[in-house]
């Protein structure tokens, strides 16, 4: 079924050269348009080497990585339409650009709000891969240094792509090939982009101005021909206005300006009014009639009441062993949430709590805590990992031992150390207001902050990071 999967991919790319010839009038085009068609072959290469063995990687594994995979291949068949239109077109203007540029978001959009609606998923480790590189389509509009954006959305992955690695290392070797799949397509649009496209989108340096119909799907080859415009509108009767309605327009004209030739005798004509007609000295008036006043000085407008936007609904909290997993979602001011009995291949995954405690028990493999708010874990040993994501004021405190501790994307994080692990080790990436405490002799806490500011220098030979310290 794989290799079905990836003949079946490679023809499809072959029928779109096919099209892209046949649109293109044939021999006809000049030979810029000819030079131009060579980046959406070698763009076709990319198509039919690592994304096709992914997508038949990923049809293997099945479930929601396969339907992930098959929105990625919409991406890179917009992102393909895209490239043939600017490969025989001139470069448009930016709102027009925008609207042919549409397409490949919506594909970017898509597959990232899989991702959110599946964070339950056993495979969520690829899908969030997938979700964190998958911008990385969006080099077409990053000039003037679009390569060096793949590799940061292709590194963006790397962390997921790890937990891949580790999670199936042992048990199917599918999934590492899956990940080297995955991981080379992007290496290649990063060669890609190098080569064809050093400084943004190249275009067609003749041709016609692409026009935002173009990023409408193409009909079908063979299908009837569009029907041709309708007629032009009638032209315009001018005889009317030099006929009898001009002439009434003539008189009026000439009537307003021989009133405006009279000089200070046009204001002849006006109307006297007296004082007891005039509100600033008649005060009856004052009470009887409005008071037209100036115009008001500048004041903010009156804030309106946001419009009410769907209420998502609020999740049941879940507190359950699912095979090795330690499911604890959705808990609300949980202060005494204990997992006990607990055996040394399972695993805990807190995904969405607030204002509550955790305390784990035992021995355990490893611990991830994922999109919590004001959460505290206790916890006696791991041997694996504690992993903190996308949390907000974070407390954690370790009774026993632990290898690593690993924080990421966390606003507010508190680590309570023992005195057997000492040795820990703590890795962050994106995080700020971390601290560490350490015990000393007598028990009592030292706080140490988690540097959070660099500075890179070069040596002459590699880049040299060390933290700084902000003085004052």
């Amino acid at each position: 079924m794989a290799d079905l999967a990836s003949l079946v991919q490679r023809l499809e790319v072959a029928v779109g050269r096919l099209e892209n010839v046949s649109g293109s009038g044939g021999s006809g085009g000049d030979s810029a348009g000819g030079a131009a068609s060579v980046f959406v072959e070698a763009f076709d290469v990319i198509v039919s080497g690592p994304v096709a063995e992914y997508l038949s990687l990923s049809q293997k594994i099945g479930g929601d990585v396969q339907k992930h995979a098959d929105m990625m291949k919409l991406a890179f068949n917009s992102q393909r339409q895209l490239l043939v239109i600017a490969s025989s077109s001139q470069k448009p203007s930016d709102a027009v650009l925008t609207t042919l540029l549409q397409p490949v978001s919506k594909a970017i959009q898509q597959v990232q709000a899989f991702r959110e609606q599946n964070r339950t998923s056993p495979l969520f480790n690829h899908l969030s891969a997938v979700s964190e590189s998958v911008p990385a389509l969006g080099w077409v509009a990053m000039a003037p240094k679009p390569c060096p954006y793949v590799k940061e959305m292709q590194d963006a992955a790397m962390f997921y792509t790890n937990r891949v690695l580790k999670d199936f290392k042992e048990k199917d070797k599918m999934h590492l090939d899956w990940v080297k799949a995955y991981v080379s397509i992007w290496t290649e649009l990063q060669n890609y982009v190098k080569q064809h496209h050093t400084t943004g989108l190249a275009w067609s340096k003749s041709g016609p101005i692409a026009s935002a119909s173009a990023a409408a799907p193409k009909a079908p080859a063979g299908g009837c021909p569009p029907p041709p415009p309708g007629p032009p509108p009638p032209p315009m009767d001018l005889s009317a206005s030099s006929g009898g309605a001009g002439g009434g327009g003539d008189d009026n004209r000439n009537a307003l300006f021989a009133a405006i030739n009279k000089g200070s005798n046009i204001t002849s004509a006006l109307k006297h009014v007296s004082d007891d007609q005039k509100t600033h000295k008649n005060p009856t008036l004052r009470s009887t009639a409005p008071i037209r006043t100036g115009p008001k000085p500048f004041a903010s407008p009156t804030p309106r009441p946001a419009a009410s936007a769907a209420v998502t609904p609020k999740l049941p909290p879940v507190f359950e062993l699912d095979g090795k997993k330690w499911k604890v979602e959705n808990q609300e001011d949980a202060q005494s949430l204990v997992i006990e009995n607990t055996e040394l291949k399972q695993v805990v995954y807190a995904y969405k709590c607030n204002k509550s405690c955790l305390q784990v028990k035992n021995k355990i493999n490893s611990i991830i805590i994922d999109n919590c708010k004001k959460m505290g874990l206790v916890f006696d040993d791991v041997v694996g990992i504690v992993e903190i994501i996308n949390c907000r004021d974070i407390k954690i405190q370790v009774m026993g031992k632990v290898p690593t501790i690993s924080i990421n994307k966390t606003d507010g994080c508190h680590v309570y150390l023992s005195k057997d692990s000492l040795s820990c080790e703590i890795v962050s990436a994106k995080s700020s207001e971390m601290n560490v405490l350490v015990p000393d002799k007598d028990g009592e806490f030292t706080e140490f902050p988690v540097p959070e500011q660099f500075k890179t220098v070069w040596d002459g030979k590699k880049l040299v990071t060390t933290s700084t310290e902000i003085a004052g």
